[in-house]
């Protein structure tokens, strides 16, 4: 994975770059050679560490930062009237939710994506421990600090790639991996789902999303799953 995967997009944008999932999308594109900026209201060690792998860091968001990016990425929590993503719009550059970068990064590796309402970041990490201390240098992307890389991102050379699946937006039905796990199932996110059924429903739609020669891993001591 390199700067080649995407040629026309050779500059990234993230609105909300401080979070933990999209910071660790932008520390993969840096690793693969894309010039990448963000914005976040403010500023934390997890920006200034992107800043110190080459990323041009903002704080607050201003119309002026899109400018010159071929794609900004938004996530989930920036609200429509952002003025980036106003702007953005305005000069037709594209903008897509944080997933669908994920799931383009996905793409061109052996996708692993962790689910559920508790313990993903955790099985995420444990996952992503195990491969590498079998030699298999995967590439990960978590909600939480990998111990043994000092980061919850890690652009690696193996063919594996590890990620933390976020249900709370639906947004894990962007993803297409070929080995889903499920942790646990719960009564939560209520503000996107009316019941518990409901958020059963989209899990049923995340493993169907592997394909015929994938594998689905689920916690059958969990009652709900």
């Amino acid at each position: 994975m390199n700067s080649a995967t995407f040629p026309n997009f050779q500059r990234v944008h993230l609105v909300g770059i401080g979070g933990s999932g999209m910071s660790g999308i932008a520390e993969v594109l840096l690793s693969s050679g894309y010039a990448v900026s963000g914005s976040d209201a403010k500023l934390s060690a997890v920006t200034e560490r992107l800043r110190k792998l080459g990323a041009a860091i903002h704080e607050g968001h201003h119309a002026e930062h899109v400018q010159g990016a071929h794609v900004v990425v938004v996530s989930s929590a920036v609200p429509s009237d952002n003025p980036e993503l106003v702007e953005a719009h305005r000069l037709k550059i594209p903008v897509i939710p944080r997933a669908e970068m994920l799931a383009e990064l996905m793409r061109l590796k052996y996708g692993i994506a962790v689910a559920g309402a508790h313990g993903k970041t955790t099985t995420t990490s444990l996952a992503a421990a195990v491969l590498a201390a079998a030699g298999l240098d995967p590439t990960f992307v978590v909600g939480g600090r990998v111990n043994h890389a000092g980061s919850n991102a890690r652009l690696g050379q193996g063919e594996y790639m590890v990620v933390e699946a976020d249900e709370s937006d639906r947004s894990f039905l962007l993803l297409a991996p070929v080995i889903a796990v499920v942790t646990t199932i719960d009564r939560e996110h209520l503000d996107q789902y009316a019941s518990l059924e409901e958020i059963q429903d989209a899990f049923v739609q995340f493993v169907n999303r592997v394909p015929f020669y994938g594998s689905v891993v689920l916690c059958l001591d969990e009652p709900n799953v």
